[in-house]
């Protein structure tokens, strides 16, 4: 990928939150090179400030002394000789790149950090500018200097290499398409396989509608049939499973393993069953969100996995994070503490769907897992534990205090961050875990997907609360945030007369967080029967049998994998019954 060498030093700006000149520009006046008489620090036309990364001495006093908190400067020991892409002056900018293998390459690392920047540059999506905004004889020069590997792909990609691509914002779509489902899947076929699409991404209720008015789950869907159709020597799926419920994860799994067989795949995927079930290969991603990414060199699937788990990469000997990321072998297990609430048998109709719940019980100190196809009346559910919609066939009534993070999270416009947490005390270990400090200066409306989620879920676990209902809180959050958030709440649950509702999709995050399960039975759109709580290897066992997968543990790390369908472990576990960590 290129040699690393000497220390380098990386200054990044975040124009979002700088205040320019409210605040007098601070980083001008108390940086010691500008006090030298060096233009260390200066302003553009634009009135923000640049900081020059060459004279930088990094002292910190700059992104100590910023009101604004939006000055990073990082020093690194080492550093990749040349970046594949840097976005401007004191933006983010990435060093190497994964080159696809026969079989499929997995993509892993936090959000923020490269991954979705190198699958556009693989695409032709993006020009890599490597580091250099001037005359093109210079990009040309540094391709030159790029590992034979990487040239060779830049030459194939300039020779028509034929590419096939499903984009990480599959909300742009409406916008570039107007037209049938339908019709964009004939668009897209050219291989003769939209029939064959139809069938494994459940396509078939989704066809005759518009495009504009697909939901998001039918959008994703609609996207990886698109990409699916295409007649390409190399795909890239970028998040596939966003919005998708564990079935549809698993048919996507199956399809593209298929695929894979006679084409190249590359995936960005961060429900890390499914990534670990697809990926022959793995790319762990590294550095610091929004600053800089760093590519690893290529690993195999397992190892790559548990390097990025453990924060140690050991072929390159480098350590990218201070802790590292553990499962337990029992996870949350069942608490004897007393009954919390009690709820009756629920019932709510409407024109085209009925969804029935079986009583239940909550004890003090528990997270209840949820899971469910989309569309069986999960989040309807939830909604009337919390007050939000009222059962047809009764009144639930209840003294305690509610705190409820919805599926879908509205943004108000002009209000802060901070002004959110005005009335709720946040927190420092939650400010920190869920990374909020540096969202304090922004407005709701203008953050990412992830960053509203985190926002939301801080704001649901610092309220003063007796039951916490969170609906689809991995949605957006890489790997690493899923499981901080199973920590903090775990942290905040246990030993304490609270409680917790979760309704997720990502196996790996509800099998380390639950200490019961509530299994969905039912047919989407139709109807829905909520089981009442149950024993979770009892829940999940259930679960994984209407699946028709099993699990086992990784023996060293311990983290939940799916094993490959027919395998040895498969068919014996199956045959026992126990579709859910057996040991046999």
């Amino acid at each position: 990928m290129g040699k690393y060498f000497g220390k380098t030093r990386i200054a990044i700006i975040d124009r979002e939150k700088c205040l320019k000149e409210k605040c007098g520009y601070i980083c001008v006046k108390v940086c010691p090179g500008v006090r030298m008489g060096e233009e260390t620090v200066i302003v553009d036309a634009e009135g923000y400030p640049v900081i020059s990364e060459q004279l930088c001495t990094g002292c910190g006093i700059c992104p100590k002394k910023c009101p604004a908190d939006c000055i990073t400067i990082i020093n690194l020991a080492e550093e990749m000789s040349q970046p594949i892409h840097q976005y401007g002056i004191n933006t983010f900018r990435l060093y190497g790149l994964p080159l696809p293998q026969k079989g499929v390459v997995g993509l892993i690392g936090r959000n923020g950090i490269g991954k979705t920047t190198a699958i556009k540059i693989m695409a032709g999506q993006l020009a890599p500018n490597f580091g250099i905004f001037q005359e093109d004889a210079g990009k040309k020069e540094a391709i030159r200097r790029l590992s034979p590997e990487l040239q060779n792909y830049f030459k194939k990609l300039e020779e028509k290499l034929k590419i096939s691509l499903k984009p990480q914002n599959i909300h742009k779509i409406p916008e570039l398409f107007q037209g049938s489902a339908k019709k964009l899947l004939e668009m897209a076929d050219e291989r003769g396989a939209a029939a064959e699409a139809v069938e494994l991404f459940s396509l078939k209720e989704t066809l005759d509608k518009q495009v504009s008015s697909l939901s998001g789950g039918e959008l994703q869907r609609l996207a990886i049939a698109a990409a699916y159709c295409k007649d390409a020597q190399l795909y890239y799926f970028d998040e596939p499973t966003a919005y998708l419920d564990i079935k549809q994860r698993l048919a996507v799994a199956f399809a593209l393993k298929k695929l894979a067989e006679s084409r190249q795949i590359v995936v960005v995927e961060h429900d890390l069953a499914i990534f670990d079930y697809l990926s022959d290969y793995v790319y762990i991603f590294y550095g610091q969100e929004g600053a800089y990414g760093v590519v690893s060199g290529t690993k195999s699937a397992r190892a790559g996995i548990n390097e990025y788990l453990e924060g140690f990469l050991k072929e390159e000997n480098v350590r990218f994070r201070d802790h590292e990321i553990e499962f337990s072998l029992s996870s949350a297990s069942q608490t004897k503490s007393p009954v919390k609430f009690s709820y009756p048998a629920l019932e709510k109709r409407f024109e085209r769907f009925r969804l029935s719940a079986q009583p239940g019980t909550i004890m003090e100190g528990e997270i209840v897992g949820i899971l469910g196809e989309n569309a069986i009346g999960k989040s309807l559910f939830i909604k009337m534990i919390a007050g939000v919609e009222k059962p047809d066939n009764c009144a639930l009534q209840h003294s305690f205090k509610i705190a409820y993070k919805p599926q879908y999270i509205k943004a108000e416009s002009n209000i802060q961050v901070k002004e959110l947490f005005r009335q709720e005390a946040l927190p420092e270990s939650i400010r920190r875990r869920m990374g909020i400090s540096s969202l304090m200066e922004k407005e709701l409306s203008s953050l990412s997907g992830g960053e509203l989620q985190r926002v939301s879920i801080a704001y649901v676990l610092c309220s003063d609360a007796d039951v916490y209902l969170f609906d689809e809180p991995s949605a957006f959050l890489d790997i690493e945030q899923r499981l901080e958030f199973a920590s903090i709440l775990q942290q905040s649950i246990a030993g304490t007369k609270k409680c917790a509702f979760v309704i997720d999709h990502d196996l790996v995050m509800l099998d380390a967080i639950s200490s019961r399960m509530i299994i969905f039975e039912g047919k989407p759109s139709v109807e829905g029967n909520a089981l009442p709580p149950s024993d979770k290897r009892q829940g999940m066992n259930k679960f994984l049998a209407m699946m028709g997968i099993t699990l086992r543990r990784d023996k060293d790390s311990k983290r939940p994998r799916i094993n490959k369908a027919d395998s040895i472990m498969d068919r014996k576990q199956k045959e026992a019954g126990e579709y859910y960590y057996y040991e046999g």
